[in-house]
């Protein structure tokens, strides 16, 4: 038999077996059509099903936004209500959707309660922020609107969101830090804004040249005359250290929470230009060196 010969014999093989093949595939996809069609007549509906779900689970939020709105609920508790409602909701749209599909809704509780532990352990996270989330709204250590500091990692801003999860805040240069509840339950933080009023500390130094009494009395003229000090509390200025090259004096006022910031930027600019006024040096740090004249 000649290479011709064995190649057109291979050739009509691999014809017939294709053939074969295609005629047994056409033979499943004739046999299972209704089954097929019914498959994407479900995918279609599930799909449908999801989008109408979606319209509802917003309309519902919007409906518990305003209601909590209405009964002047903190902003954080709305904003972690939402965020449960949200996630418990979908869940639910999803389980339904699955159980239209043929899940057996009996084999998925049981297959979530045989697989609670294993769940629980891969989510302790998880679930330390939500119980976070939960205590920051019972013991209110903070509320949206308030300025923190979170002293493990040195965190700070303002706090816009309180989520399920997690907390967002707003830094003074507009950036978002977002914080899992967990660790700032966990963990110590300062509240800035807690009270309507904060106290401003100032520390300026002046060499050892100057006139105390007229700096200090320079001091107390610009916290006396900047509009943001309250008046009715104590303004006070003070010798607070005899430093190594400078005496350290401080300063002491109040201001409201909201104006704390710019007036401590504004009284600062005001009395380095009252320094330079009335020829008030803030030195440089420095080191004197008095050398032997018998060595």
């Amino acid at each position: 038999m000649d290479d011709t010969t064995k190649t057109v014999e291979a050739a009509t093989k691999t014809t017939q077996d294709t053939v074969k093949e295609v005629s047994q595939f056409t033979t499943y996809l004739q046999n299972h059509i209704p089954d097929l069609i019914s498959f994407g007549i479900k995918v279609v509906f599930a799909l449908v099903f999801f989008f109408i779900g979606r319209i509802v689970i917003r309309w519902i939020r919007k409906l518990v936004r305003k209601s909590m709105q209405r009964s002047g609920a903190d902003k954080g508790v709305e904003q972690f209500v939402d965020s449960l409602l949200k996630f418990s909701l979908y869940f639910l749209l999803l389980f339904m959707i699955g159980t239209k599909f043929g899940i057996d809704a009996s084999s998925v509780a049981a297959l979530i309660a045989s697989g609670g532990v294993a769940i629980g352990l891969a989510m302790q996270g998880s679930l330390s922020n939500f119980a976070g989330g939960v205590l920051i709204l019972l013991l209110k250590p903070f509320e949206v609107g308030d300025y923190i500091i979170e002293d493990t990692n040195k965190n700070e801003g303002t706090v816009k969101e309180i989520q399920i999860f997690y907390t967002k805040l707003t830094t003074i240069d507009n950036k978002t830090i977002v914080i899992p509840n967990g660790i700032l339950t966990n963990n110590s933080l300062t509240n800035a804004t807690a009270k309507d009023e904060r106290r401003l500390d100032l520390r300026v130094d002046i060499s050892y040249d100057a006139d105390l009494k007229k700096a200090k009395a320079m001091i107390m003229d610009v916290l006396n005359n900047d509009p943001a000090v309250l008046r009715e509390d104590e303004i006070v200025v003070f010798v607070d250290e005899l430093g190594e090259s400078s005496v350290v004096l401080g300063a002491r006022a109040w201001t409201k929470s909201a104006d704390f910031w710019q007036a401590k930027w504004r009284i600062l600019e005001n009395i380095k230009e009252k320094m330079d006024e009335n020829q008030i040096e803030i030195p440089y740090r420095q080191l004197t060196v008095h050398m032997n004249k018998n060595a």
